[in-house]
């Protein structure tokens, strides 16, 4: 929850400083080449210039709003990219002065740094941010906006949503998690935007809120968050794998110490599901492999609830073309089987047969060996499990002449010492 009201930061700053900070701002900023969006009349400079302090009257709202705009217009020069589809024209002149200035505006202040600065100005800057990425959260083409409704145009909420993230990235452990009341609820507008740009400034801000608070600071907003990434899961492709990698550092941020929380099951169901309907996707299961381990190491056994799914794409997967997804769904079973020590499961002979064709399939792969090293390690782990499943299985191959060197080695090393380290 907030704190109590307290006299607000900006009026540290007099008006006459701001005017000075930002006048080599305004010159740099009128000097940049900029041309609107394709098929867009919205101009983002002018949005950018709108933020500096009037050279004539004060604002409505005073210096203290003025304070408010100038660090905005300084988040947004620093926040720009190639990759900003809004900002990608500023600058760089332009982002280095607009840190001098932020320097600047620090000392006026009598912040130590940029960083208590924001800290102590958060409260001001981050509503307006908000409130723009309200008012644009509903897609112009969507059935459900109000007719009449006037909102701003969705360049700004890009330019919102990337001084967001620019701001929220200047705050970190422990100070942050005293702002979790304020940067949450506006990580989450972000996440539930209709713009894919806009999502994954909230995906980032996410990212860096998990790293830089407590759990026990997240555990208020641990079902909205955790809500949101579910909803998130049928994403594009061009923001899968941040889907996937934000959903993972939330959950086992949140619920590391509970393997029954629903929460595992709901988020690893969703995702799941959403693979199997696009099981030929490379790139989704390549990020998904990749990135899910550690959900699979917090459920440990719980993860045999998923088995049916789960082994139904390692099956597909296993055979697939490219040599990084099976090196990775290897990993993962190796994972799996290591966590939940099967004994006696359906797939267990499945799984012996499918390691057994990859094994002859190997041969003209290129990562051959390292394919063939995982298969025995796998072949090991199932061995130790004393499974009669296993055993079984095990004997419909071992009068294969196409397997001469696996059942060679397998031998070999179920000879050695028992307690070999897989």
């Amino acid at each position: 929850m907030p704190p109590p009201s307290t006299a607000a930061a900006s009026a540290a700053l007099r008006r006459e400083d701001l005017l000075r900070v930002a006048s080599p701002l305004r010159s740099l900023l009128a000097a940049a080449p900029y041309a609107p969006p394709e098929g867009s009349d919205t101009s983002i400079k002018s949005l950018l210039a709108s933020l500096l302090p009037s050279t004539s009257e004060p604002q409505t709202g005073g210096t203290g709003k003025e304070a408010v705009d100038l660090l905005l217009l300084c988040a947004a020069a620093r926040a720009a990219s190639a990759e900003a589809p809004a900002l990608h024209w500023v600058p760089e002149v332009l982002s280095k002065a607009a840190a001098a200035a932020m320097e600047e505006m620090a000392a006026m202040g009598g912040w130590a740094g940029i960083g208590e600065m924001l800290v102590a100005m958060m409260p001001e800057a981050v509503p307006p941010l908000k409130a723009v990425l309200k008012d644009t959260g509903v897609d112009a083409n969507d059935d459900m906006m109000m007719i009449g409704a006037v909102k701003p145009p969705k360049e700004h909420a890009f330019v919102a949503a990337h001084q967001f993230r620019w701001l929220l990235s200047q705050v970190n452990y422990p100070k942050l998690g005293d702002l979790c009341w304020l940067v949450i609820p506006c990580a989450l507008t972000a996440l539930d935007h209709w713009s894919p740009d806009v999502k994954e400034q909230g995906m980032i801000s996410f990212m860096h809120i998990a790293k830089n608070v407590k759990a026990t600071e997240l555990s208020l907003y641990e079902d909205a968050i955790l809500d949101a990434c579910c909803h998130n899961i049928p994403a594009d492709d061009e923001l899968w794998y941040r889907v996937v990698e934000v959903s993972v550092l939330l959950l086992t941020c949140t619920q590391r110490s509970n393997p029954r929380s629903p929460w595992y099951d709901r988020v690893l169901s969703e995702m799941l599901g959403h693979l199997e309907r696009q099981p030929l996707n490379k790139e989704r299961r390549v990020a998904w492999l990749t990135l899910i381990g550690p959900v699979f190491d917090s459920m440990g056994l719980f993860l045999l609830a998923h088995f049916r799914l789960l082994f139904s794409l390692f099956f597909q997967w296993i055979h697939a073309d490219d040599d990084r997804t099976v090196l990775l769904v290897l990993e993962r079973v190796h994972t799996v089987i290591k966590l939940t020590w099967i004994r006696k499961s359906p797939y267990t002979s499945r799984l012996v047969d499918e390691l057994v064709l990859l094994y002859k399939e190997s041969a003209t792969r290129k990562s051959r060996e390292m394919m063939r090293n995982h298969i025995m390690e796998i072949l090991m782990l199932l061995q130790k499990c004393k499974g009669q499943q296993f055993e079984e299985a095990w004997k419909k191959h071992e009068a294969d002449l196409d397997l001469t060197l696996l059942l060679s080695r397998f031998k070999e090393l179920c000879t050695e010492d028992g307690s070999l380290d897989i």
